[in-house]
């Protein structure tokens, strides 16, 4: 959605294995953007429209809906005051969670997961979460954090099981996730270097085939896709919220070059990073 309204955006960019939590009023934007975090939205009131991997998806209140919030997304519709609880899961979380890895594929590959139905004990949770989270002590605060998971993993769930009429929890097995979480580490760490597939494996000591093969088993995607995706989520963060020169953005950001950043900025975005700078501040 749209946490920078709070200033939330600016900390969970910088740090992407930190869970957040947060509540504003739901906005329509101007352009779409993306983050590299499971996202989950719950409306307390109202109605609103996501533009989301080339469709439009209606979330109501008391409905929970998830979404990899590195697929561009943009809310083209939203009821007047309507209030928006956000939840930013670390990735690193959601690939640890207990789900079949049919689903957690679906998800990270543009699934955009509905609660089956309208649930006031959904919207109760969601202010629950909102005043332990600002409110409570640590202790309190991870509670939060197993509450959410648990949803998480239940929302998955009921979802797989009005598609296919089946079970989707199952135990993760195997040294498939373990090179993924150690990979997407290395990649939040060392994205601004000049990054190869060789390298990456050479970084996490597993081989580049081995590496390449878990991704594609847990994320449904390659590790190279992966890296592009996280860059370029790291870049709109910075042409949104600074006035960096796109040069030096292209290069922080590990692109190389400025002529292969624009390049790759709008076969993926069909914007320009310049156009998008401006879009961004007219929100």
């Amino acid at each position: 959605m749209k946490p920078a309204e709070s200033g939330a955006v600016g900390r969970w960019i910088e740090s992407p294995r930190h869970f957040f939590i947060e509540q504003h009023l739901a906005d329509t934007m101007t352009s779409a953007h993306w983050h590299d975090h499971i996202e989950i939205n719950l409306l307390l009131a109202g109605e609103m429209r996501y533009l989301f991997n080339g469709k439009q998806e209606h979330v109501e209140a008391g409905r929970l809906v998830l979404f990899w919030a590195a697929i561009p997304h943009q809310t083209i519709f939203v009821t007047p005051d309507s209030p928006l609880v956000c939840i930013y899961l670390p990735l690193v979380d959601f690939l640890a969670l207990p789900i079949e890895a049919a689903a957690r594929q679906a998800v990270l590959q543009g699934a955009f997961i509905h609660q089956p139905a309208p649930s006031t004990l959904a919207s109760a949770a969601g202010v629950r979460w909102i005043g332990e989270w600002e409110h409570g002590d640590a202790a309190r605060r991870q509670l939060v954090m197993d509450e959410v998971r648990v949803s998480v993993r239940r929302l998955i769930l009921d979802h797989a099981d009005g598609e296919s009429g089946r079970s989707a929890v199952t135990a993760l097995a195997g040294p498939g996730i373990r090179y993924t979480q150690a990979l997407t580490d290395l990649i939040s760490t060392h994205y601004a270097e000049a990054l190869t597939l060789n390298s990456i494996a050479k970084l996490a000591r597993v081989h580049p085939t081995t590496a390449n093969r878990a991704f594609r088993d847990v994320l449904g995607i390659s590790v190279m896709e992966y890296l592009t995706r996280f860059r370029l989520s790291q870049a709109m963060q910075r042409l949104a919220e600074t006035n960096d020169p796109i040069v030096e953005i292209a290069h922080d950001c590990g692109f190389g070059s400025t002529a292969r950043f624009y390049d790759i900025f709008k076969r993926r975005t069909e914007n320009t990073p310049r156009q998008f700078r401006m879009t961004a501040r007219m929100r």
